[in-house]
């Protein structure tokens, strides 16, 4: 069974940047998609980004194009979310998840339906 743990959240003022880190345990993880996803208080988890299985497909959220840059050191069984110009609105828990089952289209990469296995979160908060 993969277990995953995030890493890198904290305190940021606007326009500032954070690297969120994904750390893969129990299987290796090259074979999976793996998602960003990010849940503010009352609010619902929402798609961040996603790299597809295959490693061609990167998908992100509007929101956060341009800003945010999703990668994976499959070596290391670790996948990250590079985040610069930060903004408030970005405050919110940060998960990674991953598809251990079947490799879903982009467009169902943006839903959560498909991951099965998720970690525990990790705060970014952005004020000053």
């Amino acid at each position: 069974q993969v277990q995953l743990v995030e890493s890198g959240g904290g305190l940021v003022q606007p326009g500032g940047s954070l690297r969120l880190s994904c750390a893969a345990s129990g299987r290796t993880f090259e074979n999976y998609s793996m998602g960003w996803f990010r849940q503010a208080p009352g609010k619902e988890r929402e798609f961040v980004a996603a790299f597809a299985r295959s490693g061609i497909r990167i998908v992100y959220a509007d929101s956060v194009r341009g800003r945010f840059t999703i990668s994976r050191e499959n070596a290391k069984n670790t996948g990250h979310l590079q985040m610069n110009s930060l903004k408030p609105e970005d405050t919110a828990v940060y998960y990674c998840a991953l598809v251990t089952k079947g490799n879903p289209i982009a467009s169902t990469l943006r839903t959560t339906a498909p991951y099965d296995v998720w970690g525990q979160g990790t705060q970014v908060t952005v004020s000053s």
